[in-house]
């Protein structure tokens, strides 16, 4: 009975560590939920469709872009292609926490699923307290953050169908929130390699291919060239 009742409170005082730490994730993930919810609603989904994708996909830019791939003639291939290139980051992040996430048993799954840009940063720069479980604190930021985004976009898509507004623009937010990213990796590099083989490739790309397909060759090229130059690009200061 001892040994339930310190189990539960290690667990109580994981979450209660890592809470602090998820809070600013819970703005930006609840708005751009709220937006991802009516922007499926107004596209012409059932807000079940936010719901279970943002419950199962969890990756944001990828849900946003699935509206139009969902809206889209069917192209099993391209689609693939185009999240394998939107996710691929996250071999990187994954190779980097295989240490961390050793011994974690079955909520190593979870750690793995959930893993987005976010959590990926809280989890492997928190300075985590000694006496806090190290997995059930990384595991209870993976929670609030998945449990932030899902409440959001379910929240939007009842709203969606339940408020009606002038949509117009609406779906200018995915060019925003790429917009906003990009400015704030901008900040982040000491130096603007990667951003700059990102603006030239993507100008390059799109001369050469048309407005409709210059997406998925865009991301090959970007990979390309950060596996080449990794090394020099991290040796300059190109990488925060």
């Amino acid at each position: 009975m001892k040994e339930k009742i310190s189990s539960k409170q290690m667990i109580v005082q994981a979450a209660r560590c890592a809470f602090p730490y998820t809070i600013p994730i819970f703005a930006g993930f609840w708005f751009l939920g709220l937006t991802y919810g009516i922007y499926m609603n107004v596209s012409g989904f059932s807000f079940m469709y936010p719901m279970l994708m943002s419950l199962t996909i969890f990756g944001g830019s990828l849900e946003f872009l699935a509206v139009q791939m969902l809206l889209s003639a069917f192209a099993p291939l391209q689609t693939l292609i185009m999240t394998l290139m939107i996710q691929a980051r996250h071999l990187f992040y994954g190779i980097s926490m295989l240490d961390r996430f050793k011994g974690m048993g079955w909520k190593k799954v979870y750690l793995i699923f959930g893993m987005c840009d976010e959590t990926f940063s809280i989890n492997y720069s928190a300075r985590i307290p000694q006496n806090i479980d190290e997995g059930w604190f990384m595991f209870f930021v993976t929670l609030f953050d998945h449990f932030y985004w899902f409440s959001g976009a379910a929240i939007g898509g009842l709203l969606g169908s339940l408020i009606t507004f002038n949509t117009e623009g609406l779906d200018f937010v995915l060019t925003a929130m790429f917009v906003v990213i990009f400015l704030e990796q901008w900040l982040k590099e000491k130096k603007h390699y990667t951003a700059l083989i990102g603006l030239l490739a993507s100008a390059a790309c799109l001369l050469i291919f048309d407005a409709d397909s210059f997406m998925v060759p865009t991301m090959v090229c970007i990979l390309c060239f950060l596996t080449i130059f990794r090394k020099p690009i991290e040796k300059a200061g190109g990488l925060a």
